[in-house]
């Protein structure tokens, strides 16, 4: 099994100046730029940290909030390239579908493969309804922009004859021809995030790394669709485990005292991350009328805000307002001891049919450098190792 250590890079002092929305339209007169720049240093110090501990990297981006202050996964991947040596560069990831340019995107992942010697990982993502205005982009037809960008992005990728033309329905160019090609060849692997069953079986049909953030034991579903996507698209093998990958939160301590403290800090991040003005959360277009509809239908027009269940299928509730122990068993928190932590990623693990990627969030909400950095040791000394023994041996035994 693959870990990733993740970060949103927020910055928390500016959670709560705004009750209404941390999305869109928060000034950034709450933003110090001395307080981000200790921030910046903070988290690529401590991926730096997860680097020579052994741990892969996952980095995204948002826009125009507090809660995520990457705003170019591009940018950072570019700085981790040079300063790392080992960890898979994981961009999770790019909302090309909001890019006016995925030409330029093909161009500067394939500068961070080369720098990397061939450690980028693409993710290419449709990313979330509230980045559509800071965007200017269009909420309709998202989707078919999607797919677009991405079959250029590899095109230009993989075609080394001299330039081509792209004459399609969203994305013109009269002259497509990218220096320097990737590292990684025909490209880097492709990942795509989803918690929906029809982008689920897309992505299956294709064959790229499914990753599934935060959706407790609803990821059993998502990669069960996965894999009716990979079967009905022809394939006789069932698709490997290295095709999945799930993202919850994680927080270690030396005492299961100490470790359910950092998960108080961790799940903050759930009490602001929701925090958007109404006319940012679902633009007209971006749904298909009939999954509004069902969303209308099920938890009304705010839409859903983590809500989790057992593993039994019990309601918990919302995770924004739900306990440690509750996030816990609702598959999105993985807290205690080292060895408490284990036992709750095998759990989990065994329910929902396996992953050959564990994405940890391991720094989130208001969780303090210190903190972080002992959490990420603890989980990559003492944990890890156990997991990536068991991932094998339930490898042979499937």
């Amino acid at each position: 099994m693959k870990v990733y250590s993740f970060s949103e890079q927020s910055y928390p002092d500016a959670w709560f100046e705004d009750a209404e929305s941390l999305r869109v339209s928060l000034p950034n007169r709450h933003c110090d730029p001395e307080m981000a720049a200790r921030l910046y240093n903070r988290y690529l110090d401590e991926w730096i940290l997860a680097d020579e501990l052994g741990l892969n990297i996952i980095v995204n981006e948002h826009h125009a909030t507090a809660t995520c202050m990457s705003a170019s996964v591009h940018l950072t991947l570019a700085i981790l390239a040079r300063q790392t040596k080992r960890a898979r560069l994981l961009g999770l990831g790019t909302p090309i579908a909001n890019r006016s340019d995925p030409l330029r995107v093909a161009e500067e992942m394939s500068i961070i493969d080369v720098i990397s010697r061939g450690r980028l990982e693409m993710g290419f993502i449709k990313g979330v309804p509230y980045e559509i205005v800071p965007a200017n982009a269009k909420p309709v037809h998202v989707m078919d922009r999607f797919w677009e960008a991405h079959d250029l992005i590899l095109k230009a990728m993989t075609t080394h004859d001299g330039p081509f033309s792209w004459e399609g329905e969203h994305f013109q160019y009269r002259s497509v021809n990218i220096w320097p090609r990737p590292y990684q060849q025909p490209h880097p692997p492709v990942w795509s995030s989803s918690s929906s069953p029809g982008s689920s079986r897309a992505l299956g049909a294709r064959g790229y790394v499914i990753a599934t953030v935060m959706t407790g034991y609803r990821a059993k579903t998502v990669f069960d669709e996965y894999r009716n996507g990979w079967k009905n698209a022809g394939r006789s093998q069932p698709a490997p485990l290295d095709r999945f990958a799930y993202m919850g939160f994680v927080a270690v301590g030396k005492s299961e005292a100490e470790g359910l403290r950092r998960a108080e800090l961790v799940k903050s991040y759930l009490q602001t991350n929701t925090l958007v003005a109404e006319p940012y959360k679902n633009p007209p277009g971006f749904m298909a009328a009939s999954d509004a509809a069902k969303l209308f239908q099920r938890v009304g027009w705010r839409g859903p805000s983590h809500q989790m269940t057992t593993k039994d299928g019990k309601p918990l509730g919302s995770a924004a307002q739900g306990s440690v122990a509750d996030t816990i068993a609702g598959g999105l928190m993985f807290a205690g001891t080292p060895d408490q932590v284990y036992d709750q990623v095998i759990d989990f693990y065994g329910t929902v049919g396996g992953f050959g990627h564990f994405l940890m969030m391991s720094q989130a909400g208001q969780m303090g450098h210190e903190d972080t950095v002992d959490s990420m040791t603890l989980f990559a000394r003492e944990v890890m190792p156990r997991l990536a023994e068991f991932h094998a041996s339930a490898q042979l035994v499937a």
